[in-house]
């Protein structure tokens, strides 16, 4: 009975081990199922063009000062004021440069008078010597002291042209067209020399002043011409030319400063205006968006996943991104793909090379 008890369990162990097999056998027989992946069709969009904001600025903006100390009597500009070349701006009081003129006035006439004295004190010598009534000494005394009379003369001249030059300086005049900006002295105000009174900023020399990304100064260089139109109305616009680049970046912002000249553009474009400024001579890329989830990092290169229709397998491709863009949630490529192409965009992560898929299309938003 023993004997019959153990035939039997070692026969249901052989049955239970047979059936396990065959099982064995038919699953790896059926083929993998195609893994559900969602994808979007690659569609290249042109490019948006850039757009830099500005302000019109001066490029020549200068401080005027007298150039002597003395108390403020008049000013004649206030800030807005257009002033031409040589107008009258700001006097101080000139009593005591008109009295300098006068004492340098009295010095070259009290200098003349003594010249006149010594020439004819060295003709007397001169006359006297001739006939040995008077020495040789004497005579070069006289002809010593009318050299000195003459220096005393020119040095009285040069004190009075001095002192009428600095009377000048009771005036203080614009040094070209423009308009005045600023003013920091008021009259009754004693001002030294070189304190500044107003500031004066050319009017035939303006920049569009813009701060730009460091990314975005690859494709710019000096002389590229810009579009330039007013922000509350862009229907007015002129053109400039790229003439300076910021030689390093502003340490909070990171920005860059373009100047760019608008030398030639209408009067509407007053400094202060608030304008846009586009380079349109840029060539503008046509690239491919793409939801940023789509990239896969693989030794260092960026690759997407793209689909073959025809075998509904994916295969890895590398491309090219642009860095430029701050869109975390989306990425352009520049190179890699073509429109048209299959990518796939969620579920790259569990992807091999060849593996058969079943996409499903994502609605682009």
């Amino acid at each position: 009975m023993a004997r019959y008890q153990s035939h039997l369990s070692f026969s249901l162990v052989a049955a239970l081990a047979l059936l396990a097999g065959c099982d064995q056998d038919a699953g790896a027989g059926e083929p993998a199922k195609p893994r559900p992946v969602k994808s979007v069709a690659a569609s290249a969009a042109q490019a948006e063009t850039v757009h830099f904001p500005g302000i019109v600025q001066a490029r020549v903006e200068t401080d005027l000062a007298f150039r002597t100390l003395g108390r403020v009597v008049s000013r004649k500009v206030n800030v807005g004021d257009l002033v031409r070349a040589g107008d009258i701006v700001a006097e101080i009081d000139p009593l005591a440069l008109e009295l300098a003129v006068r004492s340098a006035e009295a010095d070259l006439r009290n200098a003349e008078a003594q010249f006149e004295n010594a020439m004819l004190t060295e003709d007397r010598k001169r006359r006297l010597s001739s006939t040995s009534a008077a020495s040789i000494a004497d005579l070069d005394l006289a002809e010593q002291a009318l050299k000195s009379a003459w220096a005393s003369v020119g040095q009285a001249n040069a004190s009075l042209d001095k002192a009428r030059e600095q009377l000048g300086y009771a005036e203080l005049k614009a040094e070209f067209d423009g308009v005045v900006t600023a003013t920091s002295a008021e009259v009754g105000q004693t001002v030294t020399a070189g304190q500044p009174v107003l500031r004066l900023a050319r009017l035939d020399r303006r920049d569009v002043v813009v701060d730009v990304p460091e990314t975005q100064l690859r494709s710019l260089r000096l002389g590229d011409r810009f579009d330039v139109a007013l922000q509350l109305d862009d229907t007015l616009r002129t053109s400039g030319v790229l003439r300076e680049i910021g030689p390093q970046a502003d340490a909070g912002t990171r920005m860059r400063r373009l100047k760019i000249a608008i030398d030639q553009a209408p009067e509407v474009f007053r400094l202060g205006s608030v304008v846009t400024a586009a380079p349109p001579e840029v060539q503008q890329v046509r690239q491919i968006g793409l939801p940023a989830a789509a990239v896969v990092k693989k030794d260092g290169t960026d690759h997407v996943w793209v689909v073959d229709l025809a075998t509904h397998t994916v295969s890895l491709r590398p491309v090219r991104l642009d860095i430029s863009s701050n869109d975390a949630r989306s990425i352009r490529v520049l190179s890699g793909l073509t429109d048209g192409e299959e990518v796939v965009v969620a579920g790259v992560n569990q992807l091999a090379e060849g593996q058969s898929v079943r996409t499903k299309q994502e609605q682009r938003p």
